[in-house]
């Protein structure tokens, strides 16, 4: 006897029928569910001036986007506009009730209201100022 009907036994008890002399028995899972659900983008963006804000405002606000956003492009080129561009990303994304947070000194991960950001010493709380 092998160890499949030994454990088939345990489970079935010793009044029953086995499922050779009873005829097999499916149970019928309903997998239409996770077809039918979104996937989610994970998306990379470059910000190099104020109008590419757009862009990553416009995914987030469909739910569905996780950006990660390399800020340092302009983060050479104008910090005052750098300032500008985290602080409508912050409002955006509490307004969504998402979650965002610095990684490093040149990128921002934004996620939507399903997900949080994990925290640790490398990852910074983005402030508005």
């Amino acid at each position: 006897m092998g160890i499949f009907s030994k454990i088939k036994e345990r489970f079935q008890g010793e009044d029953e029928l086995s499922g050779e002399e009873h005829g097999e028995q499916y149970l019928e899972l309903d997998s239409g569910s996770q077809q039918d659900r979104e996937k989610v983008t994970v998306r990379s963006f470059l910000i190099e001036d104020f109008n590419d804000v757009k862009d990553i405002l416009d995914s987030l606000r469909e739910g569905k986007t996780i950006a990660l956003v390399n800020v340092k492009p302009l983060k050479d080129k104008d910090l005052i506009e750098l300032k500008r561009a985290v602080n409508k990303l912050k409002k955006t994304t509490d307004a969504i009730e998402g979650d965002i947070a610095g990684f490093g000194d040149d990128w921002i991960a934004i996620t939507p209201a399903f997900a949080h950001i994990y925290r640790n010493k490398r990852t910074e709380p983005v402030q508005e100022e």
